[in-house]
C-alpha cells in the first residue's frame, strides 16, 4: 500500500470541501483513513490497484495527524494542517522563484512566520524511472529562508496575503514548467478534437515519425549536452558585455538549438508534462488555479483562447470538479529590443480576457504594468501576487467586490457625429490617469487602423477625429508600451480591441 507523493508530512488538506486521499495497493487490499484529532474514520474505495478514501468536509485546522491503514500497513502523516490549496500552473513567470524576486532576499528573511506551505512538483521529462525517485524525495515544505528559496515567487506573495487574510494555512502546489505551451499540459484527446488544436499534434507527430524511442532519448540526451555547454558559453558573453547584441552571442557562441528535437524526451512535446506533472498531482483537492502562461504560445496567438479553454476544460475534468476556479494572470507588457512590434501579445492577452469574460468560475490579475521592456522575465512578481489574491477574494471568496478586484473593463462604443466615439466600461467608477492618455486607434470601412486623441469624462473616456463611420476601436494593440491608463482601484485598464470582443457571459460563485 502507498499513496500518491503529494501526500507527505506538512501537508495542507482543503477546507469545507470533501477531500480525496488515493493511492495504490494490492488488489482487495481494506484501507482506511483516519484523523484521529477530528474524529474523522473512512473506509477507502479500492478499483484494482487503486484506492481512494474520501474525507469529509472540515474546518480549518492548524495541526492534525493522517493515518492511512491496512491490515498489514500504516502510514503517518504528520502535522498536517487543513486551510486552503492552490496549484499554481504555468511557464516560467509562474516557476520565477522567490530567491531571484526583486524583494525576495527580504522576503526570504522573514518568510519563516508566515503560515503557507508548498509542494515542488517534480519535474521530469518523462515517466520513467528518474520520476519515480524524484517523487519518493518530494515533499511539502514548511516556509524558511533555505527551503524557500526555489518556491513560485507569484505563489508564495499570493499565498502570503491569502493566509493573512483568512486566518488559515495556505498551501501552494508548484506545477510549472519554463518555456512550455498550453499544449504540453494537456491530455492529446482535447487537441486531437479541435482542428484549431490540431497543429500542435500534427507537428509533433511528424517530427517523431520513423524514429524509435531509444532513437529519440538518444537525439535529446545530445541535445542536451549541446545546450548546457552552449549556455555556459551565453552567460560569459552577458557577463563580459551585458548590451552584447543576440546576433553577436550567436555569432559566438554558435547555433542556439533551443528547444531541442521534438520526441518523447523533450518536455517541450504536446501533452508530456501533463503525463509526467498534472497526471501525478490530480485530483489532489484544491480551491482553484493560479494559471500565469501564454508567452510560449504567441507563434499561434489566433488559437489561444480555444487553447487555454481546452485546457481549463481539461483540468477540470482531471480534478473532478467542472467549476474548479481558475485565476488566468494576463500577460505584461513586453518586447526585446531587436523585435519589431509583431502584435501577438495583445492577441493572447484579449484571448486571456476573452476566457474571464466567457467562463465561468474565471479571474483575472490584469499585470499590463508589471513587465519589463527586454526582459521577459520581470521581477518584482509582488503585484502579481497582489492582483491574484484580489480575484480570489472577489471570484472565490466573495470577500470582496469587482470594484476593489477589478479595473474597468471595455464594454461598448457609440459611434457620435463629427468622428466623436463614447467607450464605456464596465466596473468603472472612473478613471486615475499616470501621464499622457495615449494608445487608443479607431478604423473606419477600409478596416485601417489609425490613432486617435483621446479624453476622459468620469466614467467613459471620449475619442475625438475617429474615421466616420468608425467600425472598430482598440487600446494599447501592442507589444509593449507604456501604461498610464488605471482604475480608481489602481490596477490599469486592460488592452481591448472591439473586434470579437466578447459579451460577459460569466457567473460569480456567490452567485450560485
Amino acid at each position: 500500500m502507498n499513496t500518491a507523493a503529494i501526500f507527505s508530512d506538512n501537508m495542507v488538506l482543503q477546507r469545507h470541501r470533501n477531500v480525496r486521499i488515493f493511492g495504490q495497493c494490492e488488489a482487495g487490499e481494506d484501507i482506511r483513513a483516519d484523523i484521529p484529532e477530528l474524529g474523522i474514520s473512512v473506509k477507502a474505495a479500492v478499483t484494482g490497484e487503486d484506492w481512494v478514501a474520501v474525507l469529509p468536509p472540515m474546518e480549518a485546522c492548524a495541526e492534525c495527524t493522517v493515518e492511512i491503514s491496512s491490515a498489514s500497513d500504516k502510514i503517518t502523516f504528520k502535522n498536517v494542517a487543513v486551510g486552503e490549496v492552490w496549484l499554481a500552473g504555468g511557464q516560467s513567470n509562474m516557476e520565477f522563484e522567490l530567491q531571484n524576486d526583486k524583494n525576495g532576499t527580504q522576503t526570504l528573511a522573514e518568510c519563516s512566520g508566515e503560515n503557507v506551505r508548498f509542494y515542488y512538483t517534480p519535474k521530469c521529462e518523462m515517466a520513467d524511472e528518474k520520476l519515480l525517485k524524484a517523487e519518493t524525495e518530494s515533499c511539502w515544505a514548511l516556509p524558511s529562508s533555505e527551503d524557500s528559496r526555489c518556491w513560485s515567487a507569484v505563489g508564495y506573495y499570493f499565498a502570503r496575503e491569502l493566509s493573512r487574510s483568512l486566518g488559515v494555512t495556505v498551501g501552494v502546489i508548484g506545477c510549472n514548467w519554463g518555456g512550455t505551451s498550453a499544449s504540453a499540459w494537456i491530455n492529446r484527446c482535447y487537441l486531437e478534437q479541435d482542428s484549431r488544436l490540431r497543429p500542435y499534434i500534427d507537428e509533433y507527430d511528424e517530427a517523431c515519425a520513423g524514429k524509435t524511442v531509444p532513437e529519440m532519448i538518444a537525439e535529446y540526451d545530445e541535445y542536451v549536452a549541446y545546450h548546457t555547454a552552449w549556455e555556459k558559453r551565453m552567460q560569459r558573453c552577458y557577463q563580459e558585455r551585458p548590451d552584447i547584441e543576440w546576433s553577436e552571442v550567436l555569432e559566438i557562441c554558435g547555433e542556439n538549438r533551443y528547444p531541442g528535437p521534438m520526441g518523447c524526451k523533450n518536455p517541450m512535446r504536446p501533452c508530456g508534462l501533463y503525463e509526467t506533472m498534472i497526471s501525478r498531482v490530480r485530483p489532489y483537492t484544491i480551491a482553484g488555479v493560479l494559471y500565469y502562461q501564454g508567452e510560449s504560445d504567441d507563434h499561434r496567438p489566433d488559437t489561444y483562447y480555444s487553447l487555454l479553454t481546452a485546457l481549463i476544460d481539461c483540468w477540470r475534468s482531471e480534478w473532478l470538479d467542472d467549476e474548479l476556479p481558475f485565476l488566468l494572470v494576463q500577460l505584461p507588457m513586453f518586447k526585446y529590443t531587436a523585435d519589431p512590434d509583431y502584435k501577438h501579445w495583445c492577441k493572447i492577452r484579449q484571448a486571456q480576457l476573452k476566457a474571464y469574460k466567457t467562463i465561468k468560475n474565471t479571474g483575472i490579475a490584469v499585470a499590463l504594468d508589471c513587465g519589463e521592456f527586454n526582459n521577459i522575465h520581470p521581477v518584482d512578481k509582488e503585484p502579481v501576487g497582489h492582483r491574484l489574491y484580489l480575484q480570489a477574494m472577489c471570484e472565490v471568496y466573495g470577500l470582496m467586490s469587482r470594484k476593489e478586484a477589478l479595473p474597468p473593463v471595455f464594454r461598448e462604443f457609440t459611434d457620435c457625429t463629427g468622428g466623436r466615439l463614447v467607450l464605456r466600461f464596465d466596473n468603472c467608477e472612473g478613471f486615475d490617469l499616470r501621464g499622457e492618455l495615449t494608445g487608443f486607434e479607431a478604423a473606419g470601412t477600409d478596416g485601417d487602423f489609425v490613432s486617435v486623441c483621446a479624453h476622459i469624462e468620469e466614467d467613459i473616456i471620449v475619442l475625438e477625429s475617429a474615421p466616420s463611420p468608425t467600425i472598430s476601436v482598440r487600446y494599447k494593440w501592442t507589444n509593449y508600451a507604456g501604461v498610464e491608463l488605471y482604475g480608481k482601484n489602481g490596477i490599469p485598464v486592460p488592452p481591448f480591441s472591439s473586434v470579437n470582443s466578447a459579451p460577459s457571459q460569466r457567473t460569480h460563485l456567490s452567485e450560485l
